[in-house]
């Protein structure tokens, strides 16, 4: 999409401006002025360190390693920024909203959610990418995933996949119709983004989410009739739905993707091989970038190294992934205890399919979009609300 308006995101051409997102420059600058309007930007530096300390690690680690990518002349400083620096202001600007500014992102969220996924619908359908992923301008013919509005198919249904276990675990304030309307959705638009660890993981944690609230309805013995003769004619019929689907090929590309992975779990093996290259100097502090893109190349993982942990020792070291590795443990561990009870599941489903590509390994705002969607949908109630409520 940035492509389109004449941003090179994700090239390795153009201006080093370009390389930094958008949401980026627009959050900190946001910060700022949140921070310069009051009159006291000290005092709220301070209620930030205070309330977002481990934000602020995330922040620093962030900087550190855009400083430490600069002294030994690599590439990669916008990622430094985009991947650890956006989510941590991004949780401090959080700090200052209401109760009602927040329902107001969460129904943002769920609105850019399902329109992100009909768009991946339609281009499965279609066959046209409205927004494809470019480098440098250049389509990458052989994968016809669907995209739609978040990028790369595989963050797509990463964050995808999030946002269903968190809706099946009780995030959000959608009614209980809604809610499943809405997980219908997202799971037949994660078969259009083809990730298939995103899907796995998702019928599995969602399936014993939803086994779960069965038993505990039948041990209540609270299980509304309504409720029964709507899943006796709602599971004949989806059943039937399902056999349409994969009679008109719905499923084949998916199918495809099991069968055939295009080196993926090859590139998993190979990838080990390339540690013993290295000396131990090199393991700890790391090697030079261009000696790690050389042994990518002759190795064939130009596309990728599928772990963002190998990733990141490969190129910054043992050393700075350990620290980069506590920051970003230790800010999720924060941001859960803001919100309410039940954001273990989302968090476990983002930190499996976070392990299975680079993800936070290289570029990405999705650690940043994660955080505003477990904030969203998990908002702790104000201490009006509770009153409110009582």
């Amino acid at each position: 999409m940035l492509w389109l308006v004449g941003i090179n995101y994700d090239g390795l051409t153009g201006s080093a401006v370009q390389k930094i997102h958008p949401a980026t420059y627009l959050s900190i600058l946001l910060l700022a002025w949140t921070m310069a309007r009051v009159g006291n930007p000290v005092a709220n530096a301070v209620t930030a360190l205070e309330r977002r300390p481990a934000g602020l690690l995330l922040g620093l680690m962030g900087i550190g390693l855009a400083v430490q990518i600069t002294v030994r002349g690599g590439a990669g400083i916008a990622g430094a920024i985009d991947t650890f620096l956006l989510p941590a202001v991004v949780a401090i600007l959080f700090i200052g909203c209401d109760g009602r500014t927040m329902k107001r992102i969460e129904t943002t969220v769920h609105v850019v959610m399902a329109v992100n996924a009909a768009l991946g619908l339609l281009e499965f359908v279609s066959g046209q990418r409205f927004f494809p992923y470019r480098l440098d301008g250049a389509l990458l013919e052989y994968d016809t995933r669907s995209v739609a509005l978040q990028g790369h198919p595989l963050a797509n249904a990463t964050l995808t996949a999030c946002y269903v276990i968190a809706l099946a675990s009780g995030g959000g304030s959608l009614s209980a119709m809604r809610r499943l309307l809405v997980i219908g959705l997202q799971i037949a638009a994660l078969v259009a983004f083809g990730g298939r660890s995103g899907i796995v993981v998702t019928l599995a944690l969602g399936g014993g989410l939803g086994l779960i609230g069965v038993i505990r309805a039948v041990m209540n013995g609270r299980i509304p009739l309504l409720a029964v003769a709507g899943a006796a004619f709602a599971l004949p019929l989806l059943g039937l739905v399902l056999a349409g689907l994969a009679g008109f090929g719905f499923f084949d590309a998916l199918i495809g993707r099991f069968v055939d992975d295009g080196g993926s779990a090859n590139a998993r093996v190979v990838v080990l091989d390339l540690f013993s290259r290295l000396s131990l100097r090199e393991l700890v502090i790391g090697p030079d970038p261009t000696i790690v893109d050389s042994m990518r190349r002759i190795n064939g993982l130009a596309m990728g190294l599928e772990n963002p942990i190998v990733r990141l020792m490969l190129y910054q070291g043992a050393a700075m992934t350990a620290l980069l590795t506590v920051a970003l443990t230790l800010f999720l561990y924060e941001i859960g205890l803001r919100c309410r009870p039940g954001i273990a599941m989302p968090m476990i489903t983002f930190a499996v399919l976070a392990n299975t590509y680079e993800s936070v390994g290289s570029k990405t705002t999705l650690v940043a979009k994660f955080v505003i969607l477990l904030l969203a949908l998990y908002r702790a109630p104000t201490p009006e609300e509770e009153a409110n409520g009582a």
